[in-house]
């Protein structure tokens, strides 16, 4: 039921949100052009048929769209925001400002040539994205006011005395091409067009130019042809990744807006604004992965609450794009408050020996042994040329998994400092978390039957925020009940021995 005076207005989203709803006709329209610059203007009866159905479909969408914006009002007073809509139902929803923990303001290229950003408030129930708050095109004016508006009752805190955490410098852009986007981004697009093509009735293989290109790659030389093919598209995706980096941290900063809020913002495009309560920020991550570590590089992202589900979670987090080290370590230190990161103070416990041993087998098992089988049995019945493959892959293979899986195993660690927990682990991605202690809710102990007869658990700390659960993976099961009843005391104790110590040797009744 709304409280609300009754002198406190209710807003309708800006009429200008039914030409945002018209954008819906883009891909239709584009797929048309898509086709017939493809295939010379010619398009088959299969391509309008699918054109036909995308176009009644997107209309459809739209129609809904105006209907919802017609019937979707919303008014903030001094302790709550409430959206009344609903079509056949009239729906009316209210949520106190306290309880509103992040708010993120996005804003697409046509939402930009509008004058319009998208309102996302995430509240304290939005860890799986059903508390999330959503309003389709705001005026920027109203949108950074309601912004203030929803965040005002936040918990404060004291300053930093620099409250600006960090902002672009364009020489970082020497770490796009060590980021993923350098190979996957051309497999991306490459599979988007194919599938717009393949969608309207076009087959890609019996263009007259493609089916050219490929005779004369299998006519030529191959040692000199796949080489060059690798580099070139080396060289497009390193272009790609040059180009998203910069349309994605565009203009970017973070920056202590006030004592309670922790804003981002970055974009050319499609610009973006997220702001994190400081109550609901529960630790950050420090994300470094092979290439970009190789580079000197690393990420960071924010550990908090009300950031919508997981993979919205990972987008509205990031705190910092590829940048040196030093860089992102000076970021996380300011992000948790503290004059330096207990990530490079403190030195990490190694986990035991065999966490090696188990890593090394699992390259073994699970990538040089089936490969090299797989070029073995062909091999042996076809060719004498894949036996001389198999071999010089094993050959090749197996230092490689030695070397990731001992770096794998260096970063393996873990600490207590202060009020944090400090975990590190992984290679193709070393990632390194420092964690509130206060914000673990449960614990969870896991083994597989390998782990077991090593002596070793997986333990998952449970949080109201970013991941929902992180792990300390392989270590030693004698101890980690007590380590875990130290770290967040009060959770164990009903299935801890009663009168046993936690920093001693601890046995637990269930794990």
């Amino acid at each position: 039921m709304n409280n609300a005076p009754a002198s406190t207005p209710w807003h309708r989203p800006d009429p200008r949100t039914l030409l945002v709803h018209c954008g819906w006709l883009a891909p239709p329209l584009g797929s048309l052009a898509l086709t017939a610059l493809a295939t010379g203007g010619r398009i088959p009866a299969s391509g309008w048929i699918t054109l036909a159905a995308l176009a009644l479909s997107f209309a459809v969408v739209t129609a809904i769209g105006l209907i919802r914006w017609s019937r979707t009002h919303y008014q903030v007073t001094a302790d709550s925001l409430a959206i009344r809509s609903g079509v056949l139902t009239t729906r009316l929803r209210t949520v106190p400002l306290h309880r509103i923990r992040s708010v993120d303001l996005t804003a697409t290229p046509l939402h930009r040539l509008l004058g319009l950003t998208v309102v996302r408030a995430g509240t304290t129930t939005s860890g799986d994205g059903r508390g999330e708050i959503a309003l389709n095109a705001v005026p920027v004016r109203d949108a950074h006011r309601l912004r203030g508006a929803l965040l005002a009752r936040a918990d404060s805190r004291a300053l930093a005395d620099d409250p600006v955490l960090s902002r672009i410098d364009w020489r970082w852009l020497r770490y796009a091409p060590l980021t993923f986007w350098v190979i996957g981004g051309v497999g991306v697009v490459a599979g988007t067009v194919y599938r717009i093509l393949d969608g309207v009735g076009v087959e890609l293989w019996r263009v007259g130019f493609v089916q050219n290109a490929f005779r004369q790659f299998g006519n030529s030389v191959l040692w000199l042809t796949v080489p060059a093919a690798l580099v070139a598209v080396i060289a497009l995706g390193s272009v790609g990744a040059l180009a998203t980096y910069v349309e994605n941290w565009w203009g970017f900063s973070a920056a202590w807006t006030d004592a309670r809020t922790l804003t981002v913002r970055r974009g050319l495009l499609t610009t973006r604004s997220v702001s994190i309560e400081r109550a609901r920020l529960r630790g950050v991550l420090l994300r470094e992965p092979l290439l970009l570590r190789a580079g000197g590089g690393a990420s960071a992202a924010a550990v908090a609450g009300g950031l919508g589900n997981r993979e919205e979670a990972r987008a509205r987090s990031v705190l910092l794009p590829p940048a040196p080290r030093d860089e992102a370590l000076r970021v996380a230190a300011g992000a948790l408050r503290t004059p330096r990161l207990p990530l490079v103070s403190v030195e990490l416990e190694r986990h035991p020996r065999v966490a090696l041993r188990r890593r090394m087998m699992r390259g073994m098992l699970l990538f040089v042994l089936p490969v090299t089988a797989a070029l073995l049995i062909p091999g042996a019945l076809l060719t004498s040329v894949l036996l001389h493959c198999a071999w010089i892959f094993a050959l090749v293979a197996t230092p490689a998994v030695w070397l990731l899986a001992r770096d794998a195993y260096r970063s393996l660690g873990h600490a207590l400092h202060g009020p944090h927990l400090l975990v590190r682990a992984g290679t193709f991605s070393r990632d390194t978390l420092a964690l509130e202690r206060d914000a673990i809710a449960a614990w969870t102990f896991s083994s597989s039957p390998f782990a077991r007869r090593a002596g070793l658990v997986t333990i998952t700390a449970a949080v109201a925020a970013g991941e929902h659960g992180y792990h300390i993976r392989d270590f030693p099961a004698d101890r980690a009940p007590a380590f875990a009843a130290v770290t967040a005391p009060g959770i164990l104790d009903e299935f801890l021995d009663h009168g046993s110590r936690p920093e001693a040797s601890v046995t637990a009744k269930h794990l």
